[in-house]
């Protein structure tokens, strides 16, 4: 299993697809605050919940200074689906190959319902804008962790 980080490793660079076609990197987000959340699958009822809540506090957010950044394995048509459906406005990125998830670990073993299987591991993290972890969630809830973030983050 990939070795979980804490508050102050080096949030590993990665460069992904978004929804939209384009190559999001990490390291030009340099010099801003950013939330990268994984989710096990676009359009399921925990990440869709989750998604639409990040969507729901995207304005405040962005106006604390951060940008949100939801990661899975989808490829980008899905995600484009995805936000399409539920009018998402954050930005949506794929990991297909599973490395970004992997550098994070969220991705290993874990239980579901009783028994230890591998995938992927919902968990959030807060970078700031030196590109080191301020934060570090993982095994989050799909159903009240951006309220719970928020006020970790003091933005309650």
């Amino acid at each position: 299993m990939t070795d979980r980080l804490a508050p102050g490793d080096v949030a590993p660079d990665f460069t992904l697809t978004s929804d939209t076609g384009d190559e999001v990197r990490l390291a030009d987000l340099r010099g801003r605050k950013v939330i990268v959340y994984f989710y096990p699958a676009a359009m399921t009822p925990g990440c869709t919940k989750q998604a639409c809540d990040f969507t729901d506090s995207l304005d405040s957010l962005r106006g604390a200074g951060y940008e949100v950044l939801g990661i899975s394995k989808d490829k980008p048509a899905k995600l484009a689906k995805f936000r399409e459906r539920d009018a998402l406005t954050l930005t949506l990125l794929s990991d297909e190959d599973l490395a970004a998830h992997r550098a994070y670990g969220a991705f290993g073993e874990k239980k579901l319902y009783g028994k230890v299987v591998e995938g992927v591991i919902r968990s959030t993290f807060v970078i700031d804008e030196e590109g080191k972890v301020e934060l570090a969630q993982y095994n989050v809830k799909a159903t009240g962790h951006v309220a719970k973030l928020r006020r970790d983050l003091g933005l309650d």
